[in-house]
């Protein structure tokens, strides 16, 4: 695969309009052959957590986020081959929020693939989503690339079986964001197995793309952006000349490299997560070119959400994020220092500091 950057550009220049009016965080992604008619785009919409108030009412802002997302989804050029939801669908996994969520993402044209989140999943661990959506681990070909989407949100057993009285009290422990009574989200063996075999039939050098919920790294044990296996799944990647890994579930501006893998998050319809003041804490563990946006405000839901477009090409991922009231940013990978930087805000390699807060 060679980068085509006029494709980027032809793509870039069609969807301006929409860009520069949309205020969501859409994710174009595209993976750029050296043949241009080869050339593929895939579309990404995460964390909407659909809440249900009582009886047919939901939370509002929750519901237009989504709404917009799948309309603009819709509108973009070129039309995607595919598109991606990445998880937590809903806010506390019950029918009434699943359904309602599927209902809205079934105004989508094409086809979607599904990623499973904690918020969908530890009312019933999965069983209702799975009815709705399918396995909630798999992989697919499509034009050359192979595709896996994991469940990366499962924990230990102890916690999940026997430590509550109550599925809804679980739900309730899981969905807590700095939750003491949480517990590390991991894959688990059983995937761990499934992954190693289906990666086993996979030439070295086909690209690989792997979508998952939460990290596959260990970020902030505190907020859950970590995934405890993240060490044995990057393992059974490391073969792979190109590999990239895309997540939701931290509603934030992440990218990270480590070795071959490429690391990028997508952002939420429904709400963006501030950076915590205790990732002073775990300096160790941060992705070392996070750039921090600025912190969100709790009281417009659509402050610092935005629109991002991600060129794929090589196994590299580049990203152009446009943010609503807010900086907007181009994170691109340097091919000499083989990891990606923010060449707007960073010309040293280290970490930048958070902008000002409101």
């Amino acid at each position: 695969m060679n980068t085509v950057n006029n494709s980027r550009r032809n793509f870039i220049k069609n969807s301006a309009t929409l860009a520069l009016g949309t205020t969501l965080p859409i994710s174009l992604v595209e993976l750029a052959f050296a043949d241009s008619s080869e050339n593929f785009t895939f579309a990404y919409i995460s964390d909407s957590h659909i809440q249900q108030i009582k009886g047919t009412q939901f939370v509002r802002n929750w519901d237009r986020g989504l709404i917009r997302a799948v309309a603009e989804t819709n509108l973009l050029t070129p039309k995607p081959d595919f598109v991606i939801f990445g998880g937590d669908l809903a806010q506390l996994g019950s029918k009434a929020e699943l359904d309602h969520g599927a209902e809205m993402l079934s105004a989508l044209s094409g086809k979607v693939h599904h990623v499973m989140g904690e918020h969908d999943y530890y009312l019933d661990l999965g069983e209702y989503w799975e009815k709705l959506f399918g396995p909630q681990y798999y992989s697919f070909d499509h034009k050359g690339v192979h595709f896996i989407v994991l469940n990366s949100i499962r924990t230990y057993d102890d916690w999940t079986f026997k430590r509550w009285p109550t599925n809804e009290q679980r739900m309730l422990e899981m969905a807590g964001l700095d939750n003491p009574n949480g517990s590390p989200f991991m894959v688990g063996e059983e995937q761990r197995k499934w992954l190693k075999g289906d990666l086993a039939k996979v030439a070295k050098a086909t690209p690989v793309v792997v979508f998952s919920h939460s990290p596959l790294q260990k970020i902030y044990k505190g907020w859950n952006f970590w995934t405890e296996d993240a060490d044995e799944i990057q393992a059974l990647l490391r073969p792979f000349k190109q590999v990239s890994v895309i997540y939701g579930h931290v509603h934030q501006i992440q990218y990270n490299q480590i070795g071959n893998i490429s690391f990028n998050s997508v952002m939420a319809t429904a709400w963006p997560w501030p950076y915590p003041q205790a990732y002073a804490q775990a300096e160790q563990y941060l992705p070392k070119l996070t750039v921090p946006m600025n912190r969100a405000d709790p009281f417009f839901e659509r402050d610092a959400t935005g629109w991002q477009f991600i060129n794929l090409a090589n196994g590299r991922v580049d990203l152009n994020y446009t943010l609503y009231n807010n900086t907007s940013r181009a994170v691109r990978f340097n091919q000499a220092k083989k990891h990606p930087e923010d060449v707007a805000y960073r010309s040293d390699g280290e970490r930048t500091p958070p902008q000002k807060h409101y």
